[in-house]
């Protein structure tokens, strides 16, 4: 299977790179290397993906639509996964267009690849987020979520949007996946746990939000984009009646489309949290208990059981597991 991947010098992307190599696929990366943040971390992402020779990579900025084509055109993809985007629900407070141009004019731009190119399926990246003011958990696909928070998650609903009628008009398989918490080895800097742990080894105090009163599902990258790969493999096809849609299925009944979510299914409180990085570290953290970030919600919960459904996979990693691995690999990066 040949599959291009958008934002492989990104986190998410990266390992969903990594992981396709690793199984025998072909893949091409597009990406931007915005500076975000640090750009050595996405140049040595990037550097190990290319040690595989059946990977190849592209860098361009999604806006440039011509040159996206160039690079669809030439490798041909079975599929695309969408996961470029310009991240962080708090950047979006101080630069909200940067997140229109990414996420809205980019996410067109791969659609129409797409379409041109009649892929098997189209897979793109939304986000907890999505659910916004919603109160109601675990949080569920067919629920509403019409009250984001922020332009980032309005942005993402805006693509679920589009892709929904880019499904019915060009009866193109389109999946919708919202993570939840993502983290893990090579991390974003600006995750919390990033931050939290580079501050507590440079003795710097860290700022919890809300008092430490918050709650996330935090999914661990490996569980994220098993979800992924598997998901590759289903996709969605326009029903024949209405009725032929199952109980809990997201599934369109106009369009072959579908979003599902991909989450621990766990919901943790942020000091535990906190608590595990220490143990993990050794080192308590000096604490510094602020209000709630503007645009930031209580608590994320994902209900995954569409997921398994669909793939027979449920992300399960223990989040004290997780952030051990995610603490040797820091350490060893960066030689702390």
């Amino acid at each position: 299977m040949r599959v291009l991947i958008t934002g492989t010098a990104g986190f998410i992307g990266f390992h969903l790179a990594r992981l396709l190599l690793a199984e025998g696929h072909a893949v091409h990366g597009f990406d931007g290397m915005t500076d975000y943040y640090d750009v050595t971390l996405k140049q040595r992402r990037h550097a190990m993906l290319l040690q595989s020779e059946r990977f190849s990579a592209t860098e361009a900025m999604l806006e440039e639509g011509a040159a996206l084509d160039a690079a669809a055109d030439a490798f041909q993809p079975d599929v695309i996964v969408h996961l470029a985007a310009q991240a962080g629900v708090r950047y979006s407070l101080e630069n909200p267009r940067a997140y229109l141009d990414s996420n809205v004019i980019g996410t067109f731009n791969v659609m129409e690849a797409a379409r041109r190119l009649e892929v098997d399926h189209l897979l793109m990246a939304s986000t907890s987020s999505v659910y916004g003011a919603n109160t109601e958990m675990p949080f569920r696909e067919l629920e509403k979520a019409d009250t984001p928070l922020t332009i980032y998650a309005a942005t993402k609903k805006a693509n679920e949007a589009m892709a929904h009628s880019y499904a019915h008009l060009h009866d193109l398989p389109i999946t919708m996946f919202r993570f939840f918490t993502v983290y893990g080895p090579w991390g974003r800097p600006d995750l919390a746990l990033f931050k939290f742990v580079d501050a507590i080894l440079e003795g710097r105090p860290i700022d919890i939000y809300n008092h430490g009163e918050m709650y996330r599902d935090f999914t661990f990258i490996d569980d994220l984009v098993r979800g992924i790969a598997l998901l590759i493999g289903v996709a969605p096809v326009r029903p024949e009646t209405p009725g032929a849609i199952a109980e809990g299925d997201s599934l369109s009944p106009v369009a072959p489309y579908r979003v599902v979510n991909i989450g621990n299914s766990e919901k943790v409180r942020l000091l535990d949290f906190i608590a595990a990085i220490e143990a993990a570290l050794g080192i308590e953290a000096r604490r510094n208990y602020i209000g709630m970030q503007l645009g930031d919600v209580p608590a994320t919960w994902a209900d995954a059981g569409l997921l398994q459904t669909l793939t027979g996979y449920r992300p399960q990693t223990d989040y004290r597991e997780g952030i051990g691995a995610f603490v040797r690999w820091f350490r060893d990066y960066y030689g702390k």
